[in-house]
């Protein structure tokens, strides 16, 4: 008898204080090892990325899950998305060719939760991922597709990039980054159209990516320099980018920092909040990650509208992210706390006042 996923898929719903669902999902046909979790439905459906990435444990991955998933709870509250919180992981070698079954055992564990979880690109997982993904389901965004939105890197750069402009603004009173040294640790699709941006604005680039190769080659193109990941938390610079993976500001790194400022697309960079007093402490200004990097979120919202995606939409909402930080800044100071915390004070105030909850029901136009 040939076997299915109906007999395969195996969906397990784990209990984690202060979330609202967490799912393990195992598929004995394809490998299939992942976690759905959705930290937050107060203001609409949970919406967020799948990565794809190899954890050494299933706890690892849980970890990870749990702060993306809060992570993109308070991103859509402060940014006004209307969403819940919520996240995906496969565990996974996304350097290694991706079986279709693996994906599509993903996309059918994903439609099993009958809309509660909107999945999307994130690292380690593509376009062309996500689109074999909605084979299998219709809760997937950011799809090559007449009325969707396609790559949201190029929004989410603008975003960081704005809110590089609200740092300089903040410490400087111009927003300009004509000379100003800035440090990309991570040249993934985000880092590196990051990059040129600065490249145009007039900005003194220092690269760094685990890959060796493409840190040479995006330095050349942009006459910046190349230095090895352990010397990028240590370089002098006006701002620092993290945007690679989580946790790199932490008691370890942030001592060693030279840097004036931290405006950059990852994910969790501070390993802990407390790390943001730290931070405060030393006098550099943070741009809390979850609004920064909002772009990504923001672009992929207007392709769910009845009437369909607009690119012009979705970058002048992107392009508010400047203004959006300046009044966390200020709030920042007026209670002298932390950035990171007065950006989870407005969140945590939006969220329990229901303020931007989802009224309209998301459209995916690809699905019909």
């Amino acid at each position: 008898m040939t076997l299915t996923l109906e007999d395969t898929l195996t969906l397990e719903n784990i209990i984690v204080e202060g979330y609202e669902r967490v799912v393990k999902i195992t598929d004995d046909r394809s490998g299939l090892k992942a976690i759905i979790c959705i930290h937050s439905l107060a203001l609409g459906p949970a919406l967020g990325g799948t990565r794809i990435y190899p954890y050494a444990t299933f706890d690892e991955a849980l970890t990870d899950a749990k702060r993306l998933a809060k992570g993109m709870t308070y991103k859509s509250a402060v940014t006004d998305c209307g969403w819940g919180g919520g996240k995906s992981v496969i565990i996974y070698d996304s350097k290694k060719p991706k079986p279709k079954e693996l994906l599509l055992a993903f996309g059918e564990a994903v439609n099993r939760l009958k809309g509660q979880y909107i999945c999307a690109e994130d690292v380690g997982c593509s376009p062309d991922d996500v689109t074999t993904i909605s084979q299998a389901t219709p809760y997937v965004v950011g799809l090559l597709h007449p009325k969707s939105s396609g790559n949201p890197s190029p929004f989410t750069a603008w975003g960081t990039f704005r809110g590089m402009q609200s740092v300089m603004k903040k410490l400087n009173g111009s927003d300009s980054l004509e000379g100003k040294r800035v440090a990309i640790q991570g040249l993934g699709s985000v880092g590196a159209t990051l990059a040129e941006l600065l490249f145009w604005a007039g900005a003194k680039l220092i690269l760094c990516d685990i890959d060796q190769e493409k840190t040479a080659r995006i330095a050349k193109a942009y006459g910046g320099e190349a230095v090895s990941p352990n010397q990028i938390m240590e370089v002098p610079c006006d701002i620092l980018a993290p945007c690679a993976m989580g946790g790199t500001l932490n008691p370890t790194t942030i001592p060693r920092l030279q840097c004036k400022a931290i405006a950059g697309c990852a994910n969790n960079q501070l390993l802990k909040d407390s790390d943001a007093d730290l931070l405060k402490q030393r006098g550099i200004l943070y741009a809390p990650d979850f609004v920064i990097n909002a772009g990504g979120l923001i672009n992929v919202t207007q392709e769910l509208l009845t009437e369909g995606y607009n690119p012009k939409i979705s970058r002048d909402k992107v392009h508010s992210i400047y203004d959006q930080l300046m009044a966390i800044y200020e709030i920042a100071e007026q209670n002298r706390i932390s950035t990171h915390a007065a950006a989870i004070s407005l969140g945590d105030y939006r969220l329990a006042y229901g303020l931007g909850r989802r009224v309209i029901p998301p459209c995916f136009h690809h699905s019909k």
